[in-house]
This record gives C-alpha cells, structure tokens and sequence, in this order.
C-alpha cells in the first residue's frame, strides 16, 4: 500500500531518538523525547489552499525538523508514518 498525500501536506518517517546522551548515559524509555526529525517519504501536489498558491519547499529522502507537536500519525503495513502540513516543517537539514 502507497500513502498519497493531497495538497500541501507531506509524509514523514520519523528518525529514531537518541537512546543514549552525549555524556554516554543511557535514557529508559519514558525519558525519551518524541523525535522531532524525519525523512520525507512523499510530497503532496500543493496549490491553491485557503486563496494562495502553495508551492512545495520538499521533495523526497529529505531530512526535516518539524514542530514537535504537529501531524497525524498513521500506521500502514506495520510502518508509522507522520503526515504534516508544509508549514510545520521548520528546516530541511543538509
């Protein structure tokens, strides 16, 4: 199964969290922050939304930064996804 996404929202794989902190400690599970980082799966069409044009910053395999709260999350083929609109995506990381 393919996940489309329509207008402006876009399809994320999230990156797993550090378990470990820099200092080497290991974080149990309930200490883990949600990831706020993912790679672009799919891009919507954009267009018109709400009187503007919407053109598509994104395009696939990118890495992204994303609000931390933002999305729907989906499961398809035993594979969680993030879908977002454009505008909850923060930076594309190079």
């Amino acid at each position: 199964m393919k996940l489309v996404p329509l207008f402006d929202r876009v399809v994320l794989k999230q990156l797993l969290a550090e378990e470990t902190t820099k200092s080497g400690i290991v974080l149990p599970g309930q200490a883990k922050e949600k990831p706020s980082q993912g790679e672009v799966v799919a891009v919507g069409p954009g267009g018109v939304i709400d009187g503007k044009e919407v053109k598509m910053q994104v395009k696939e395999k990118d890495k992204v930064i994303y609000s931390k709260y933002s999305g729907t999350e989906v499961e398809i083929d035993g594979e969680t996804y993030l879908v977002v609109k454009q505008n909850d995506i923060l930076a594309v990381i190079k």
